[in-house]
């Protein structure tokens, strides 16, 4: 089965530092994934990459059926595509309940008329209402969303990703700061969501990469050290001297 995204000898430089060297990765269609390395490795700055935030000295990134050229696209015409991003700070309105910031998430026409003149049908609340329960919070709609725990705000986030429809979505260390039932929720979450679409998951913690039980890349000096199951690579001397021996 062919890949839904393929990077290729991709390479970049930011002041004689090479952050990403000959980088080649991909995922298929439904994914999970998860991403891990030492501080420096290049995590980030691979999904800056995917996301058209950097662009590349060289090498190539292509998306979809078509093989979609990434590196010729806008951020947001990336985000239109298709490729989602949740930062590992939760950005949701926090003034809005869980309803609302679900239902402004969803994928819509945003041009200015289509704003003005926009009332919710009654199919976009029923999507906003399974959304909430996709994510664990339908108890929680009329909650202003300032008010929800920090694991809650990562969930609600993840949501609205979800709401764009994203056929690929990164996700940059989601545990970070949970309780145990929130990290197994968010576990849950994410590998209900690669069941329909490819996830990559950037994670320092080696217990939550572990619960993923996915296939895992090593990221080191920006290029992949090693590919394969958790237990793989964990047990790969390379991935032990650079990175799991500190």
């Amino acid at each position: 089965m062919s890949a839904l995204l393929e990077v290729s000898g991709v390479s970049v430089s930011f002041d004689g530092f090479k952050a990403i060297n000959n980088l080649s990765f991909s995922i298929g269609h439904a994914e999970l994934r998860a991403v891990i390395g030492p501080n420096g490795a290049g995590k980030t700055t691979f999904m800056d990459i995917v996301t058209g935030k950097t662009k590349p000295d060289e090498g190539r990134v292509l998306f979809g059926e078509e093989s979609s050229p990434l590196l010729r696209m806008s951020e947001s015409r990336i985000a239109q595509i298709g490729v989602g991003r949740k930062f590992q700070r939760p950005t949701v309105f926090e003034d809005q309940t869980v309803f609302d910031n679900l239902m402004v998430a969803l994928k819509k026409d945003r041009g200015p008329f289509a704003v003005l003149f926009y009332r919710p049908s009654g199919e976009d609340k029923s999507r906003a209402l399974e959304l909430s329960e996709e994510v664990g919070l339908d108890k929680h709609l009329d909650r202003r969303a300032g008010e929800l725990s920090h694991g809650q705000k990562q969930w609600l986030e993840i949501g609205m990703l979800l709401a764009q429809d994203p056929r690929l979505l990164l996700v940059d260390e989601p545990a970070a700061g949970m309780t145990p039932a929130e990290r197994q929720h968010t576990t849950d979450l994410l590998k209900e969501a690669a069941r329909t679409r490819a996830v990559v998951v950037v994670e320092h913690d080696m217990e939550f990469v572990r619960r993923l039980d996915c296939r895992v890349t090593v990221l080191h000096e920006g290029s992949v050290l090693a590919e394969g199951s958790i237990d793989h690579v964990t047990s790969d001397k390379k991935v032990i001297e650079v990175y799991l021996g500190r």
